[in-house]
């Protein structure tokens, strides 16, 4: 399966995204095949159509004008004149001769929708997506539906990014006043242990604000999406749930697995 994946992911990336619906369907079919609560086997149903047709739109809004920009960003360029302008002195009319200034335009705005359409649009995708995976996950005759909104995703963003900005805030009233103050401090050292000290600093700060980034992230975007789909399931048939048994298989009392592995004999 792991080659199965990085086969889908070549397709999606070759796509722009337009098969990662199917893949996922198939992916999570091959995991629930391997699930198991019990002796009650899990299963997948969610249909790789259904969520391609709630996400296409989502798709052309996002892709359609990024390869708009592509193809204005590269007729813009006249290659013959870029070619002849190469050797030239005067910039300015180098960029204007082969197009350049226009094509750096049209390749700074499309990275802004780019930026914008992510920010945006990523986390009604992700409201699709998993409300599309929850609804889909089965044991047995045990069935889950989500009630989850796309209003409670982007709640959990909008709080992710109220505290990384006010982390920021404070990040800033750290590290500027350090940026003034450990000059003065190092100013009568060496070179070399100057720099150290510096090196030291940047990274130990560097460093400091990642983690930090990183836990807001985990705290609110990680956790508040899970509380929010856990919050939303509706589960039926949860009766069979009480009649779930879970047997060990037999162990060997000298240790396992290593010696197998190995093909080493003996016990």
């Amino acid at each position: 399966m792991p080659s199965a994946a990085v086969l889908w992911w070549t397709l999606i990336l070759l796509t722009l995204g337009l098969v990662y619906p199917f893949a996922q369907s198939r992916l999570e079919r091959f995991k629930m095949r391997n699930t198991f609560f019990g002796d009650l086997q899990g299963r997948f149903e969610g249909s790789g159509v259904r969520l391609f047709l709630r996400g296409c739109i989502l798709w052309l809004i996002a892709v359609v004008p990024f390869g708009i920009g592509l193809v204005a960003t590269v007729r813009a360029v006249d290659w013959s004149a870029l070619a002849d302008a190469a050797g030239g002195d005067d910039l300015s009319s180098w960029l204007e001769a082969s197009g350049l200034a226009g094509a750096m335009v049209y390749a700074g705005l499309t990275g802004i929708w780019v930026l914008l359409a992510f920010v945006l649009l990523y986390p009604v995708f992700q409201a699709i997506v998993l409300h599309w995976w929850t609804s889909g996950l089965r044991f047995g005759e045990v069935a889950v539906t989500s009630r989850l909104r796309t209003a409670q995703v982007l709640g959990v963003y909008a709080r992710f990014i109220l505290c990384a900005f006010l982390f920021s805030l404070a990040a800033a009233a750290v590290v500027v006043p350090g940026a003034i103050v450990i000059p003065k401090l190092t100013g009568e050292l060496d070179s070399v242990p100057k720099e150290i000290v510096t090196t030291f600093a940047g990274v130990a700060a560097y460093v400091a604000i990642a983690l930090g980034y990183s836990t807001i992230y985990q705290a609110t975007v990680k956790l508040g999406l899970w509380r929010c789909v856990v919050e939303s399931l509706d589960i039926s048939n949860p009766a069979v749930l009480e009649q779930v048994t879970a047997a060990g298989q037999p162990a060997s009392p000298v240790g396992e697995g290593l010696a197998d592995a190995l093909s080493v004999g003996g016990i």
